[in-house]
Parts: structure tokens; C-alpha cells; sequence
């Protein structure tokens, strides 16, 4: 009896120690909008990149972003992206793509992430077009 019990209590350790069942935290930083605007004003060497289909991205877009759908990362390298300790600024339309989209690059390797939601919590200036500036 005593070395079912150790047997038990050793694997419930081990399930504690390596989280089973506990829900992983993401491997990026979430801000608000204003947090993001203020970092852009501050940085100079970062990627604004605007997770949303191409067709949304042309009805109107943060002036210096770019669009690498949601949808094209986790499929492999990502052309664009080519530096992964660049800072990236992650955005969307209302904020659960760019969730995704923050963890999918955490999870290939990118290791300055932010994400903050999505342009229509976004108070400042955007343009329509689909030219990538």
C-alpha cells in the first residue's frame, strides 16, 4: 500500500512540475492601443504588422503597417519577418486574431512580440490603399 501511495504521490508531482493540464501563458506582451501609439513614437526600429485579410488591410490600415494575414503565419518562414528579435507591434480588427496570430510567432521563435488588439479600439490616424508602406 505504502508504494502505491509514493507511486501516486511521485506522478502527481511530476504532473505539477510540468504543468500538465494548467494553461500555458503566451510568450508575448499585451498592451493597450495608447501603450503601442506611445511605444511607436519611441522606437525606431520596429515592424507594425496588421494580421487582417489584405482586403481589410486596403479599407483602412495604421499608416506603416503591414499585412501578413492571421491566417499565412505558422505555415512556415515568413518573408517579411525575417529578423526574429525585432520588435513587432501585432493588430487586428477587434483583437482575437492578433491574439493568435502573437502566439503563433512567439511559438516560431520571434521573441519581441506586443500585441494590442485591434484598430477599432484605435484612436489615431489610419489610411486605406493597399500600398505597404
Amino acid at each position: 500500500m505504502k508504494t502505491a501511495f509514493r507511486l501516486l504521490a511521485a506522478i502527481g508531482a511530476i504532473l505539477l512540475l510540468t504543468g500538465c493540464g494548467g494553461k500555458k501563458t503566451p510568450a508575448y506582451r499585451q498592451v493597450n492601443p495608447e501603450e503601442a501609439a506611445a511605444m511607436m513614437e519611441s522606437e525606431t526600429d520596429y515592424i507594425l504588422l496588421d494580421v487582417r485579410t489584405q482586403q481589410e488591410y486596403e479599407q483602412g490600415h495604421i499608416p506603416g503597417a503591414i499585412c501578413v494575414p492571421n491566417e499565412a503565419i505558422g505555415s512556415g518562414e515568413i518573408s517579411e519577418l525575417p529578423d526574429k528579435e525585432q520588435l513587432i507591434l501585432v493588430y487586428c480588427r477587434s483583437g482575437n486574431r492578433s491574439k493568435q496570430a502573437a502566439e503563433k510567432l512567439a511559438n516560431a521563435g520571434y521573441t519581441n512580440v506586443v500585441e494590442f488588439g485591434g484598430i477599432l479600439s484605435w484612436t489615431r490616424e489610419t489610411v486605406s490603399g493597399s500600398g505597404q508602406s
